[in-house]
């Protein structure tokens, strides 16, 4: 493939991949914002904000059956067209939220249509990663699969430094008029990035190796039982290993702001502000780390990560104590833009290398979608609900995160290195 070519497809899969998680992250900013008093209404603030969370946690639970929707189209159908269903869903559902009226005006069908749409959210998002990462490694050169595979994962942070900015220049706005309406802005804007994700997409060919599974007659029947069949044990460890991926995410970058402005004193600008940067840095690193992954594989990196957000957990709330800003920004930037960067890097990859084609879809899908209900949905929930147990103390927070470090690392264990292999020599069923 030229290198005209290569650049289309990670175009592509960057761009798509970005609106989606900038639709999906403007909610879960928002709800500790602006959801918690305006849709899920409640006489106790952390009721409310609980409540917030525990809407933005249904999303994570509906992915997965995204995921057996849509990667049984893109097990089956192939991987183009399934990007441009969930981009179309996603991007309907995100602008919808946009215009809904709050609890005020409509009373209890304010959060029951606040979460219809979310669920919605949940099902396109479900479809969406897996289709993305898969357009970007199936295409990639084996010298370069790591580097390829990073790609999307930028979407994630692309996305959710997109709504973050958005949001930012928002809460420029005097109090009231972002609560009436500011918020609503980058909900209803969201729509022209959709129609680019679209146009961008348009052009890109089916993958050479569903072309391949294709032409073999390898194609999937029913691309989930033969998932389950076959597969299992990989779904299993991919779960295990999106653990630590997921939760520590959430609480770096959505957590972290109910947390730093309502107990820590922090205004909402500067919590914004310190997570912007933290986004910044790990979009720059994730593709230095994809392509490290290419040369010292990707089960190393990997584990290195996690060890290293073990070794962080504490460490990062002791800074938050600090009280500053600059120590808010630097435990941020720390946490979200160097220690997660190596883990979501090669996560992508990772999985698509121990599936085989005519289930990868199914598989990866599988894996990073229950893995994310488990444990990424639930984090800022668990957070919060172990703040407010155990009276404001950080401590087991801390040792949440650990705890999701070491399952992750227990699933890597059974993870064997295949960077160096061609990514479909093992298709023969």
């Amino acid at each position: 493939m030229s290198k005209a070519q290569n650049r289309k497809v990670l175009i592509a899969s960057l761009v798509g991949s970005s609106i989606e998680w900038f639709d999906y992250f403007l909610y879960g900013t928002v709800a500790a914002l602006v959801f918690n008093e305006y849709f899920f209404h409640s006489d106790d603030p952390t009721v409310g904000l609980m409540l917030a969370y525990a809407s933005f946690a249904l999303a994570f639970f509906i992915r997965p059956l995204g995921g057996v929707i849509f990667s049984h189209i893109g097990d089956r159908v192939g991987r183009k067209k399934t990007l441009v269903l969930t981009l179309t869903i996603m991007g309907g559902s995100t602008v919808l939220m946009g215009f809904l009226p709050t609890y005020e005006t409509i009373g209890v069908m304010a959060p029951i249509l606040l979460i219809i749409l979310r669920l919605i959210q949940g099902i396109g998002l479900g479809g969406e990663w897996g289709g993305a990462v898969l357009l970007a490694v199936e295409y990639a050169p084996k010298e370069k699969r790591g580097l390829f595979g990073s790609v999307p994962q930028m979407g994630v942070t692309i996305g959710m430094l997109l709504g973050t900015i958005a949001l930012s220049i928002m809460t420029l706005l005097p109090e009231e008029q972002f609560l009436s309406w500011g918020w609503r802005v980058p909900f209803i804007m969201s729509a022209l990035l959709v129609f680019f994700g679209l146009w961008i997409r348009k052009g890109i060919d089916e993958t050479p190796s569903f072309k391949k599974a294709q032409e073999s007659g390898e194609i999937a029947k029913i691309p989930i039982v033969e998932t389950f069949k076959t597969s299992w044990r990989e779904v299993l460890i991919s779960v295990g290993a999106k653990v630590v991926e997921t939760a520590p995410f959430y609480i770096f970058g959505t957590f972290i702001v109910s947390y730093a402005t309502s107990e820590l004193g922090f205004s909402r600008t500067a919590t914004l502000n310190a997570v912007t940067v933290g986004t910044i840095v790990t979009t720059i690193l994730i593709p230095i780390m994809g392509s490290l992954s290419d040369k010292i594989g990707r089960k190393k990196l990997y584990i290195g990560g996690t060890i290293a957000m073990a070794v962080f957990a504490f460490p990062y709330f002791w800074m938050l104590q600090q009280g500053t800003v600059t120590w808010l920004v630097i435990a941020t930037v720390l946490g979200l833009g160097i220690v997660w960067a190596p883990i979501t890097a090669v996560l992508g990859t990772m999985f698509s290398e121990i599936f085989k084609s005519n289930v990868r879809y199914t598989g990866i899908t599988l894996g990073y979608q229950i893995g994310a209900a488990v444990a990424g949905g639930t984090a800022p929930l668990i957070a919060t609900a172990l703040l407010s147990y155990f009276n404001g103390s950080y401590v087991p927070v801390a040792l949440y995160i650990i705890l999701c470090a070491a399952i992750s690392l227990i699933a890597m264990i059974a993870v064997r290195e295949k960077s160096k292999q061609e990514l479909d020599q093992d298709v023969a069923m």
